[in-house]
């Protein structure tokens, strides 16, 4: 397998073969205005994708499926809705199918728990993107374990550390768990997804898993970036499997 981030929580997956985008924000910088419940006056992205508009027309068009798990605009917006193939496979857990088929999509792989597509075993999982008042608002949220063979990846999608996230991790086995950290905060309310205190807890739980830290220094609202996440790592000992990865940049995943 391959993993490319190309910025925030967007995903190239390469599974034997198939690649699968997840979570694509493919808006130009600044697109999607400012952060809501926020004073912040920047403009999200914070950033642009890390390759010309050339190149993403090109590699969508190598793209197999894509993999939504929500439709906050940071995983799921105008743009994506606007180039993606309407008839491209689309993943999705069943909870938001019918609001992405009124989107025009049309084949939709709405999975309720495990779904076999190709060689590839899809679990969708939960997630709890913040706590309290916040936390409700946000809405329901779902993260992703793709399988094949002895291979396995966990997506945790937006969410904190929880008890659910350790017991995907206890069923599914991941020997790879991409979260989203940045521990991304309204200006009220706790953090919406993971604090570096939360990457640790991860870590902790899966000994025998490598971690990779996604979601930085592309929207308003996180307030932990890539330096400071890097420092917390390396004081925690834990920089032999848990990563950074940076806009565009391609990894090899071993196991």
């Amino acid at each position: 397998m391959k993993l490319q981030l190309w910025r925030n929580a967007t995903l190239l997956l390469d599974i034997d073969g198939i690649s699968i985008l997840v979570d694509p924000m493919l808006g130009e910088k600044g697109s999607m205005g400012k952060m809501p419940m926020t004073e912040s006056e920047l403009l999200n992205p914070l950033v642009e994708l890390p390759f010309s508009r050339e190149e993403l027309n090109k590699k969508l068009k190598e793209v197999d499926a894509v993999a939504v798990t929500h439709l906050h605009p940071d995983h799921w917006d105008t743009k994506a809705i606007e180039l993606l193939d309407k008839n491209i496979p689309l993943i999705c857990s069943d909870v938001i199918a019918e609001q992405i088929a009124g989107q025009g999509f049309t084949n939709i792989i709405a999975v309720h728990d495990q779904f076999q597509w190709k060689n590839i075993e899809i679990a969708v999982t939960k997630g709890r993107h913040g706590t309290g008042d916040i936390g409700e608002k946000m809405g329901i949220v779902n993260g992703f374990v793709f399988k094949a063979e002895n291979k396995s990846v966990y997506i945790a999608g937006d969410t904190i550390w929880y008890d659910e996230i350790a017991l995907q991790i206890d069923k599914h086995k991941p020997q790879h768990i991409i979260v989203a950290g940045g521990a991304a905060t309204f200006d009220v309310g706790d953090p919406i997804i993971m604090t570096s205190e939360d990457i640790k807890k991860v870590c902790e739980h899966a000994p025998e898993s490598t971690v990779w830290v996604t979601h930085l220094e592309a929207v308003s609202h996180c307030r932990e970036d890539r330096k400071f996440i890097q420092e917390k790592i390396t004081e925690s000992r834990l920089e032999d499997r848990c990563f950074v990865p940076d806009d565009g940049q391609e990894v090899e995943l071993h196991f």
